[in-house]
């Protein structure tokens, strides 16, 4: 899985990437992740990439050619690709979402927002999806992007090493326990619930589904 990511910021996910899964993942070329800063593509000696939003308004609007030109530098002769353009007001992102993508696609393209967007005639150029991670509005495309990333990654066969390890394809509880079975606090004792130590994995499923629903 490829991942290319069309962002002015993207010393903004380093730290996240270079740790835990995902930086294991890319080791193992399991993924890549590849940036395109459209202020490589301006066509002026500062980089500039903003101007004014045309009608007025605050704030400043992301010029569509150095976004055309990151996006083509990322898409290249691939005919098989996935554009995510990520929107507050985009198609809810779910992990439905992500493991189609995961299945359908090798490369997937997404394109941070900033400030107060990207003009919009990038959306006549190239064929995109806007999608959105909750229902808030975040000061750029940054964060999506690295939930989208981690999220589909986690879908990628071997990203997570053992593939009883996703959560969404197993029966899973909002609650979890480990050793010690007990321990005190405060003069009062703490135990793991006795569903969990009995041996009968029936039980502990329903005991699980019902936290699962009561959460």
């Amino acid at each position: 899985m490829n991942f290319h990511i069309v962002t002015l910021f993207p010393e903004s996910m380093d730290s996240y990437i270079s740790s835990s899964i995902i930086k294991r993942a890319v080791a193992d070329k399991k993924i890549s992740i590849k940036f395109y800063n459209p202020r490589n593509f301006a066509d002026n000696k500062h980089n500039k990439v903003d101007h004014k939003p045309y009608g007025g308004g605050p704030g400043m609007v992301i010029q569509a050619e150095p976004v055309i030109k990151a996006i083509a530098k990322a898409k290249g002769r691939k005919t098989k690709v996935k554009i995510y353009f990520t929107s507050p007001s985009g198609k809810k992102f779910t992990t439905e979402i992500a493991k189609t993508s995961a299945k359908k696609y090798k490369d997937i393209i997404i394109v941070c927002g900033r400030y107060e967007g990207i003009d919009s005639r990038i959306k006549k150029i190239f064929k995109m999806e806007d999608i959105s991670v909750g229902d808030y509005v975040l000061t750029g495309g940054e964060l999506p992007a690295l939930v989208m990333i981690d999220t589909i990654s986690r879908q990628v066969k071997g990203v997570l090493g053992n593939d009883l390890s996703l959560e969404e394809d197993r029966i899973s509880s909002p609650e979890v326990y480990t050793r010690p079975e007990t321990f005190k606090y405060k003069g009062k004792n703490y135990s793991v619930p006795e569903v969990l130590l009995n041996g009968n994995h029936a039980d502990i499923d329903e005991w699980r589904n019902g936290k699962r629903k009561s959460s």
